[in-house]
């Protein structure tokens, strides 16, 4: 009896819960048939479920994650740079202690240049009827941010090439897991022909339908769930289609996923961090006393002259009484680290006069580690222009002394602020700016 190969596939999931009911009764559900069928079934992830600004997924660091991919009879994942960078190296290493699934992953190295032992650079699964079905894959190279977390990190299309030379002779089929972005894995398919089926991510791109680079079939299922993705491949291997299944439309069997898992998450982060005397208010477009302090936290953590940041930050405000692990990640949900930039004052100066954009404020920014509304205000402490004139902590910024500016992670990627790509600059790792916050706190004041 000839045998259709399915693959299944998600990725940027984000961890956006209300839709994994449907996805994982889905999943088991086609899986159970096609087998029942004689048909072969793949199901994989292609990066990015975990996200911690979900109170599940902090409060357990992303182990929480894996469970539902056990549960939803997941074959392989990939890690995308959630996973990678916003957990520490340790909470890495023991992500996936539990996994009943294979982690592809090609370019990723510990400090000491070996291959961390939950990884593989590929896998070949063969079917029923002998077909060879190779598995590659590799994560985009945010290398600044591995390396300070003591991970070394590989050229990402280099390594995926490497592997199809390793494996292509044999196997019948390969795919792809890339959590490289459309670009690359455009460039990736027209550089190696040797891949049947590349399965993308990072960007957030969708292809209903798939996209055809010569004999490359590219798919991609878009994020937070939304669609799952569905690969057809004919029992000679020749044809290939691809479609996406809105996951919507499909039956819900616990709408209160979500809402429970973020009671759960609220009940492991449930820590006291300080008692609080007087409730602070979260303020977008205008300065605030919460904000003051933050910009101080900042400050002391790093001990930089000034301090660079947007009000949109705080989502909620900070309550009287005791105030607990989950009340900071509620403020301050973003995976977002800190981040030193070191500026001459003329530099500096021309940040302050970038950072007075009348436009941002209202800026509904997405991406960049950013899960709030709108950027808000620009609070900037310790700095001041006057006249023209910049001050740092009250006196006159010399044009050509270097000055530390603690900021976030997200303005070096050059959206906002050019020069920051240029600066030399060092990231603190792993800890969030909630942490930092929330550690201002628990040194200051008394509990």
């Amino acid at each position: 009896m000839a045998e259709t190969i399915h693959i299944y596939h998600t990725n940027d999931l984000h961890s956006h819960f209300d839709n994994w009911p449907s996805i994982h009764a889905f999943l088991v559900g086609r899986k159970r048939w096609h087998e029942e069928m004689g048909d072969f079934c793949l199901i994989l992830d292609i990066g990015d479920h975990v996200d911690r600004s979900h109170p599940f997924t902090e409060g357990t660091a992303g182990k929480g994650n894996v469970q539902m991919l056990n549960g939803a009879s997941y074959d392989a994942v990939t890690i995308g740079n959630n996973e990678g960078i916003t957990l520490s190296k340790e909470e890495l290493d023991t992500l996936y202690a539990e996994a009943d699934f294979d982690v592809i992953l090609s370019n990723l190295f510990g400090g000491n240049g070996e291959r961390p032992n939950w990884a593989k650079p590929y896998k070949i699964r063969v079917t029923p009827e002998g077909q060879r079905i190779g598995l590659v894959g590799a994560t985009a190279e945010f290398t600044p941010f591995y390396e300070r977390l003591g991970w070394q990190l590989t050229a990402a299309r280099e390594s995926i090439v490497q592997s199809v030379e390793e494996i292509k002779a044999h196997t019948d089929f390969i795919v792809c897991l890339s959590h490289l972005g459309v670009r690359e894995d455009e460039i990736l398919a027209e550089s190696c022909q040797d891949i049947d089926l590349i399965l993308g991510a990072h960007t957030h791109h969708i292809f209903h339908d798939g996209k055809q680079i010569g004999d490359v079939l590219l798919g991609a299922a878009g994020k937070f769930g939304a669609y799952i993705g569905h690969v057809i491949i004919d029992e000679d291997l020749k044809k290939k289609k691809a479609y996406l299944i809105e996951t919507e439309k499909l039956d819900n069997p616990d709408e209160y996923y979500d809402r429970d898992r973020r009671t759960e998450g609220r009940a492991l982060l449930k820590d006291t961090v300080f008692h609080n005397e007087v409730a602070l208010k979260a303020e977008w477009f205008k300065e605030s006393e919460m904000a003051q302090l933050f910009g101080k936290a900042m400050i002391e953590f790093s001990r930089a002259d000034c301090a660079l940041f947007n009000a949109g930050l705080f989502m909620e405000d900070m309550p009287s009484g005791e105030v607990t692990r989950y009340d900071f990640h509620r403020m301050l949900p973003h995976p977002i680290n800190p981040c030193m930039i070191e500026l001459t004052g003329a530099e500096l100066k021309e940040i302050y006069l970038q950072s007075m954009n009348s436009e941002w404020p209202q800026l509904e920014l997405k991406g960049l580690g950013f899960r709030g509304a709108v950027f808000g205000k620009m609070i900037r402490t310790g700095m001041d222009l006057e006249n023209h004139q910049l001050f740092i902590n009250g006196k006159r910024a010399d044009s050509d002394e270097v000055y530390k500016l603690i900021t976030l992670d997200m303005f070096t990627f050059g959206y906002f602020f050019p020069e920051f790509k240029r600066s030399p600059k060092t990231y603190f790792m792993p800890e969030f700016i909630r942490d930092v916050f929330s550690g201002y706190f628990s040194s200051n004041m008394v509990k």
